[in-house]
């Protein structure tokens, strides 16, 4: 099946062969705007979550001490190192337990996969296992917890997907390993903010300004516990003086506490568009033009669809992170739908199985 990929002008820009069974987005009847999906998809009712899972704290940082924790559902033994395992990251101001994470691990679980539900530090209520706060760029602490589980339990193949800002960092991480991958067999990236600037200039016009307030409330709030437990590290809430964006975050607390030495430097030695061209296992990129606020730069498209190795699918519609289609059931979560196809088909066509 021909994929068409298509530009913001809405012209054939490239076409990427994927395998048959990979149905083109349609959205849901009066789900069709940027907005409408995004904040629909938020709040679409799920199946409830029921899988049982082993919690483990991962150290991330032995210089510090941080750790992140990881939820994991392994599949017995003796068949465990061989299945593929998929370790899913979440987004910004999200959990291991948001919503969408839930819903592709249960996808994951029932085509009998392992599936570790990794939480960014300081994320899932985790603000004691770390002095340090989190930010896009740490695509280090992803790979560790791959080569953590890779030998602990002798694991073959690895898969990862992200979601927006974990989507920036499971690309970053697979373009800076580049042909050194290990176990690392497959990516996804679902609405990645690989384009940093953009994406945090985006949030603060017009009607974005409603999302860009409801991460700021979640950060500021965050940044506030952290300065009440580690008070010799952090400013307070006070000195720190008015934060109105996402730019001012980063600018204020976020290049502060990590050395960068502005935004700008932050967004540009975090993006993962720096090195997308580095990537050289099988990875697929969905991205939705009419998502309120991830914007891809054309110079970032140009050197995805120049990488052999990813398939970037750009839909007209599709909101941030949310892909609400027709198909009936539990297939209404395209994107979920879609990245369980690609991993199923890139490591059947990979191991032969």
């Amino acid at each position: 099946m021909i994929l068409k990929i298509k530009d913001n002008t809405g012209h054939d820009s490239n076409s990427s062969e994927l395998p048959a069974g990979f149905p083109a987005f349609v959205p849901r009847h009066g789900l069709s705007g940027g907005h409408v999906q995004t904040i629909v998809g938020n709040y679409f009712p799920r199946p409830a979550f029921r899988l049982a899972a082993v919690s483990e704290t991962v150290e991330v940082d032995p210089v510090d001490g941080s750790r992140v924790l990881c939820h994991c559902h392994w599949q017995k033994e003796p068949e465990r190192a061989a299945r593929l395992t998929v370790v899913l990251v979440h987004g910004l101001e999200g959990s291991s337990d948001s919503r969408y994470i839930q819903g592709i691990a249960a996808r994951a679980w029932a085509a009998g996969w392992n599936v570790v539900r990794m939480n960014m530090r300081t994320c899932g209520g985790t603000e004691t296992l770390t002095p340090t706060l989190y930010h896009s760029g740490l695509s280090g602490d992803v790979g560790v917890v791959v080569r953590h589980y890779a030998e602990r339990f002798g694991l073959e193949r690895v898969a990862l997907a992200g979601y927006s800002m974990g989507g920036n960092l499971v690309l970053k991480l697979a373009g800076e390993w580049g042909g050194q991958r290990g176990p690392l067999c497959a990516v996804a990236a679902v609405c990645p903010s690989i384009d940093l600037a953009t994406g945090a200039d985006a949030l603060h016009e017009g009607l974005n300004r409603l999302y860009e307030w409801n991460f700021l409330r979640g950060l500021l709030a965050r940044y506030k516990r952290k300065a009440k437990l580690f008070p010799g590290i952090y400013a307070s809430r006070k000195s720190i003086g008015p934060v109105r964006s996402i730019r001012e975050f980063d600018d204020k607390i976020v290049a502060r506490y990590w050395g960068f030495r502005d935004a700008d430097d932050y967004y540009d030695r975090a993006a993962a568009a720096r090195v997308v061209d580095q990537i050289a296992v099988p990875t697929l990129v969905l991205h939705a033009q009419d998502d309120p606020f991830i914007r891809l730069l054309p110079e970032t498209r140009a050197k995805l669809l120049a990488n052999p190795h990813v398939t970037l699918i750009e839909t007209r519609h599709g909101g941030h992170c949310a892909y609400l289609s027709r198909d009936p059931g539990n297939e209404i979560h395209w994107a979920e739908a879609t990245v369980m196809r690609f991993f199923l088909a890139v490591t059947s066509e990979s191991h032969g199985s």
